[in-house]
């Protein structure tokens, strides 16, 4: 069956850095990747995206300090997360965009807790 799995998150002092990793399994024809989080009681909301052509798109909480980044050969999309804030605390979500036999169809992975302590 389709998946991403995803991996890397954990907890890191303000300041600090981490890379989330994400690699999609058995899923083709992927147009978009991206990245969401959810904070401890709010609802998801959008990181970053990226195309197959590696456009890039990301949210203005993010910008300068997340890079989202793309391995078409493994089928992976990474996100470097520097200058990390207590806010950016969440758990946070890979999404893959792909083509499917007779329409789009998008794919979630099962989350990765990052924790930023201050």
């Amino acid at each position: 069956q389709v998946q991403l799995v995803e991996s890397g998150g954990g907890l890191v002092q303000a300041g600090g850095s981490l890379r989330l990793s994400c690699e999609a399994s058995r899923i083709f024809n992927i147009n978009a990747m991206g990245w969401y989080r959810q904070p401890p009681g709010k609802q998801r909301e959008f990181i970053a995206t990226i195309t197959g052509e590696r456009s890039t798109n990301y949210a203005d909480s993010v910008k300068g300090r997340f890079t989202i980044s793309r391995d078409n050969a493994k089928n992976t999309v990474y996100l470097q997360m520097n200058s990390l804030k207590p806010e950016d605390t969440a758990v946070y979500y890979c999404n893959a965009q792909y083509r499917g036999p007779f329409r789009n169809l998008e794919v979630w992975g099962q989350g990765t807790l990052v924790t930023v302590s201050s």
